[in-house]
């Protein structure tokens, strides 16, 4: 179908959007749920293979994803080829009593799973309780997590919340630290987005048509 196929979709300007950032988020929010489910389908795909050629990817044992909502782009085809690569794959959890930070909890067939306040599934917070099932967001090799919005400079704009910004603020001082990369539908592309003092630095973000190196 020639509609589904994989042409970049061109960046929204703000120069004529004169909204607040959360007005943008919405905006960027309903391009992607506009996507029919053909579109996702496809979408992930070409992200996937995107990402299994990335040389970061093929390296890393210890990798956070995240099972998709909202619409967000989907990378859960690429599970069982990491595990095939013998990679441990881990998802992020609401760290309980503590403000808007996660947990990265193992993550396998037997994992029992809740829906958490956003309605967003999980591993079960009893279940992630046990030290054996987490690991510190410092050792793990790659973490994939969404975006709401990006541009071509390598800005990137997530949900709202803060949660991966909290989580990964130790990223920028010495030491060791994971890979990250976003991923988005390449629909929620920018021509320029503004830089807020808190927001993480990425060291790639892929999308179904693209990607982009800061």
């Amino acid at each position: 179908m020639t509609h589904l196929m994989p042409t970049p979709a061109a960046p929204l300007s703000l120069t004529s959007f004169n909204g607040s950032r959360r007005e943008l988020r919405q905006q960027l929010r309903r391009r992607r749920r506009a996507l029919s489910a053909e579109q996702r389908r496809l979408a992930s795909e070409r992200l996937c293979r995107r990402l299994r050629r990335l040389t970061e990817v093929q390296r890393a044992r210890r990798v956070a994803l995240y099972l998709p909502n909202d619409g967000e782009i989907d990378p859960t085809p690429l599970i069982d080829w990491l595990r095939q690569r013998s990679a441990r794959v881990y998802l992020p959890v609401l760290k309980p009593l503590s403000h808007n930070r996660l947990w990265f909890v193992h993550y396998h067939a037997n994992t029992p799973m809740v829906r958490n306040r956003f309605g967003i599934a999980e591993p079960a917070t009893r279940h992630g309780a046990h030290r054996a099932r987490r690991m510190a967001a410092w050792a793990l090799d790659l973490i994939l997590l969404p975006l709401v919005g990006f541009d071509d400079a390598g800005q990137r704009m997530g949900m709202g919340g803060g949660f991966y910004d909290r989580t990964l603020a130790f990223t920028r001082r010495p030491g060791p630290r994971p890979r990250l990369i976003g991923l988005a539908h390449d629909c929620q592309r920018v021509d320029s987005l503004p830089v807020a003092s808190w927001d993480v630095p990425l060291d790639a973000i892929a999308t179904d048509a693209r990607l982009v190196r800061p």
